[in-house]
């Protein structure tokens, strides 16, 4: 082969091709050294610090100064246009998609209101509107306790801080509303000086505390889910530990199960409500999705929560954690394809068809369980004695808990399908069991005909058959929306123009 040099000699145009080639080269090795320069001057840059807070500063947009990809990607919770197959980030009426709610928490305000949960910026608001909360006004006491606002506001840890954590729970829910204003955030979960992960709310810590563990020590990684089960697990109010105060209290000290919570439960006598119809005395879940995702394979290897709700991304030269926390459904290809290999259309079907075949069985529970109730009151009606409908109420507390567990856990039947299958099947067991044994009861007080079923096709028929007065309820509501809450707002602006916040 003739050397180059030779080639050249004999066609110069090869000459000026080697030429160009080379200019070309040099010129893309160039950029490439500029970008990663730019790329490396961002990442050295990006996290300088141009306001100083303390730790308990509540208002995220302070908190965004300093880590503006962070705080912009989090105030995009505000969105509510993802609707997925079952449910999303849309404000959803749940009492209307499936009226039996109404009867399964009747006499319990859960029947007055229940809907899917919006994203994190919408907390407050939340908390506020739903008439669960009722309509707090002219010094009238509310139904609920201070409490109810723990997991909602980076407020919450500022206000342990100053008055203590007891002190914090003590009273009505409407005492501190013009404390609490500025939605979940930055202070929840972050330390203020190093942006580590941190615990904010006592009553984790103090769960695992009575286990002999100390979850201050936590690797990252297990932080990642530690941090969202400070909120999104089982919890109670228990009013023995400082007496008057609904301390809040996690029922793990027996185990994260359905059945040793429901243990827990069981030995202490406690119950959240008594149902209006059956007399039976109550469990209501919260959402045990922390308890629930623990038993499902992605904990079992090492995926956190943010791995799927807050995926890492990149912007410029920067990785960081998306904090638009939402369904992994919208944002498939930063959660789901990092490990998964699958088309988008596959995964989100895989999703569906999971959620879709446990709810089936979750729905069959909850006709069950509402036939029971009703067939309890009927049974009272006729005459049952209290010991002959001691064993009755116990299997209907029991078999709605199941239930419950599996509906109120945010993802349940993704997160952990053989788990929740498990629940829901060993609640049908115990509900047919208080079936047979009502029909018994039934037969021998001289009433050996079904039971009729109610009509409660629709909301409104449901709250109607329990005997609710929704246009008083609303009206209270919306009275309270009017008169009260902008008072708290008022309250709030003019103590925030009094924080201590310095600019470098």
């Amino acid at each position: 082969m003739k050397p180059v040099t030779q080639l050249i000699k004999e066609k110069p145009a090869i000459g000026w091709i080697l030429f160009f080639a080379t200019v070309v080269v040099v010129f893309l090795l160039g950029l490439l050294a500029s970008t990663i320069v730019e790329r490396r001057a961002e990442s050295v840059f990006v996290y300088t610090p141009e306001v100083y807070h303390s730790q308990f500063e509540p208002r995220n947009e302070i908190w965004g100064q300093n880590f503006p990809r962070e705080y912009q990607s989090f105030s995009q919770t505000a969105d509510t246009s993802f609707r997925s197959m079952y449910n999303g980030s849309a404000t959803i009426d749940m009492l209307e998609v499936n009226p039996r709610f109404v009867v399964l928490w009747a006499g319990y305000s859960f029947s007055r209101e229940y809907n899917q949960a919006r994203g994190h910026m919408h907390a407050i608001d939340d908390i506020r509107n739903i008439l669960r909360t009722g309509g707090p006004i002219d010094g009238e006491g509310n139904m609920q306790p201070n409490t109810c606002w723990t997991c909602k506001s980076p407020d919450v840890p500022r206000l342990m801080n100053e008055i203590g954590v007891a002190e914090f729970y003590k009273g009505n829910w409407e005492d501190r509303g013009h404390e609490i204003v500025n939605p979940i955030g930055c202070a929840d979960c972050h330390d203020a000086e190093t942006m580590n992960l941190r615990i904010s709310r006592p009553a984790l810590i103090e769960a695992f505390e009575r286990q002999g563990k100390d979850i201050t020590k936590a690797s990252h990684q297990k932080m990642r889910s530690l941090v969202c089960a400070q909120c999104h697990v089982e919890y109670y109010f228990n009013k023995e530990r400082h007496e008057g105060v609904p301390y809040l209290t996690f029922p793990w000290d027996m185990g994260q199960s359905a059945e040793e919570m429901e243990k827990y439960y069981d030995e202490m006598e406690f119950v959240d409500w008594t149902h209006q119809l059956s007399k039976a005395p109550m469990l209501k879940a919260q959402h045990p999705g922390y308890e629930i995702y623990s038993t499902g394979v992605h904990a079992s290897r090492g995926v956190s929560c943010a791995d799927c709700h807050m995926p890492y991304m990149s912007e410029g030269g920067q990785k960081f954690t998306d904090h638009h926390i939402q369904s992994p459904l919208n944002n498939v290809n930063n959660s789901c394809q990092v490990c998964h290999r699958d088309e988008t259309e596959k995964l989100v079907n895989d999703v569906n068809e999971r959620h879709k075949r446990v709810i089936e069985n979750r729905n069959k529970l909850e006709i069950q369980i509402v036939s029971a109730h009703v067939e309890a009151k009927a049974a009272w009606d006729y005459g049952a004695t209290e010991t002959q409908m001691e064993d009755i109420l116990m299997d209907i507390r029991h078999a709605q808990w199941r239930w419950d567990y599996a509906a109120a856990s945010h993802g349940a039947s993704f997160h952990s399908p053989v788990e929740t299958s498990r629940v829901i099947a060993s609640g049908m067991d115990i509900i047919q069991d208080a079936r047979l044994k009502l029909s018994r009861v039934l037969a021998g007080l001289g009433h050996n005909e079904p039971v009729p079923y109610p009509d409660i096709s629709t909301k409104a028929k449901a709250q109607e058959y329990i005997g609710l007065d929704m246009e008083k309820l609303n009206r209270e509501k919306q009275r309270f929306i009017d008169e009260v809450v902008p008072v708290w707002e008022k309250k709030a602006k003019k103590r925030e123009e009094n924080y201590e916040v310095s600019y470098y």
